[in-house]
């Protein structure tokens, strides 16, 4: 009798994890569609509830889609030279990691790029929408290659808030 009652709680955790792996593949595919220019970062957005909560490690906690689509747009304002590519993605039930690099423009005299390297933790909450990201990023790092390099923003530029809300609980 107990193997009757697991055959549907495994069939739906299958069923779960497929979701959340095609969810994953549907913001991969955003991201590279973003990096070719064939998309806004504003439109990642729309892989968010509605009450998403979205933590950047230099602009902090962002509640609610309304105001993750705005900070999205604003954040990468003046970043186009910037690339994003990702390395590798993981899924262990809901939570979702993806492995990325973050390069500036040019190169250092040796001929390698300004690299840093992010990580992001997603929270799979169905219907092919996540409810929550976290992205980690050394800004010590980030910020000695920017003064290294010698980049300067683009147009529209946006800074961070001077204090942004580092709180990072899942809703």
């Amino acid at each position: 009798m107990s193997d009757a009652f697991s055959v549907p709680a495994v069939t739906a955790a299958a069923a779960r994890a497929a979701e959340a792996a095609a969810a994953l593949a549907a913001y991969v595919d955003l991201r590279e569609r973003i990096g070719r220019g064939d998309a806004a970062w504003a439109d990642l957005a729309d892989m968010f509830t509605d009450d998403v909560v979205y933590v950047d490690p230099a602009w902090g906690r962002i509640e609610g889609v309304d105001e993750l689509r705005r900070f999205l747009d604003e954040s990468m304002r003046g970043l186009d030279d910037w690339e994003f590519p990702i390395e590798y993605t993981a899924i262990s039930g809901d939570t979702v990691v993806i492995k990325w690099w973050q390069h500036l423009p040019g190169t250092r005299a040796d001929g390698t790029r300004y690299t840093q390297s992010g990580i992001s933790t997603l929270v799979y909450a169905g219907d092919g929408k996540f409810s929550y990201e976290e992205d980690l990023l050394n800004m010590t790092h980030v910020l000695e290659d920017i003064a290294e390099s010698g980049w300067r923003p683009g147009p529209g530029f946006v800074a961070p808030p001077a204090q942004p809300d580092r709180n990072f609980a899942r809703p």
